[in-house]
C-alpha cells in the first residue's frame, strides 16, 4: 500500500529509509504555531501536532496512509520551537544549560481524511552545565544544520555532548517513535 511522510525532516526520512520502508515525502502545510500557543501541555501538542500533518497531507492524498510526526521540547514547563536564529539558538542553550530537557515526539497515522492510529512518547535529557565558550563552540561545529532541530542539537551528531544522561526511546529522541509505527503499519498491512 502507497505510504507517504507529511514531513521534510532528513531525520525521519533516514529513519524510514534505514527501516528499509518504501515510501513518498510531501510535507504538511499546516500553521504550526497556532497549535503550540493552543496548549500548554507537550504531549497534548505533539499529538495534535501530529495528527494535523496527517490529516492535511491525507486529504490531498485520500486512499494513501500518512505519517505525521512532531516533536516538542519543554523544560520547566515552557515549551520551546526551532530556534528562529543563531541569537535564539544561544538563548535556547543558555536556558537548557543544568536542566532536565523533556522531549516529546509523536506520531499520527491518518487515511482517507481521518486519523487511524496514534502515538507519543516522552523522553528526559539532562543537559550539562554550557559554558558561553562551549555554546559558541558548538554552535560553530553545528549551525545551521542543529537551526531546523527542536531542542538545538541532533543526537546522530554533535549534539550528544550536551547530555550528561538520557532516559527515553532513542527514536523518539531523533524525532518520530519508530518501533511503534513499524507495529501499527504491520497491523494495517501496509509493511509485512
Amino acid at each position: 500500500m502507497p505510504l507517504i511522510l507529511a514531513s521534510a525532516s532528513s531525520t525521519r526520512r533516514q529513519m524510514l529509509d534505514a527501516a528499509g520502508i518504501a515510501y513518498g515525502a510531501q510535507p504538511s502545510t499546516i500553521d504550526e504555531s497556532a497549535f503550540k500557543s493552543a496548549t500548554g501541555d507537550p504531549r497534548v501538542t505533539a499529538l495534535e501536532l501530529a495528527k494535523a500533518k496527517a490529516l492535511d497531507v491525507s486529504r490531498q492524498a485520500p486512499d494513501e496512509w500518512v505519517i505525521g510526526s512532531d516533536s516538542i521540547v519543554s523544560v520547566e514547563g515552557r515549551l520551546f520551537d526551532k530556534p528562529a536564529s543563531r541569537d535564539d539558538a544561544v538563548e535556547h542553550l543558555r536556558f537548557f544549560s543544568g536542566k532536565t530537557m523533556e522531549l516529546t515526539s509523536a506520531v499520527g497515522l491518518a487515511r482517507r481524511g481521518e486519523i487511524d492510529w496514534e502515538h507519543g512518547e516522552t523522553a528526559r535529557l539532562q543537559v550539562r552545565s554550557l559554558s558561553d565558550a562551549f555554546i559558541a563552540a558548538y554552535l560553530d561545529a553545528e549551525w545551521p544544520e542543529v537551526g531546523y532541530c527542536v531542542g538545538v542539537f541532533r543526537m546522530e551528531g554533535r549534539g550528544v555532548n550536551l547530555f550528561e544522561s538520557v532516559t527515553g526511546d532513542h527514536f523518539a529522541i531523533l524525532g518520530m517513535p519508530l518501533i511503534p509505527l513499524l507495529g501499527a503499519l504491520r497491523e494495517r498491512g501496509v509493511i509485512a
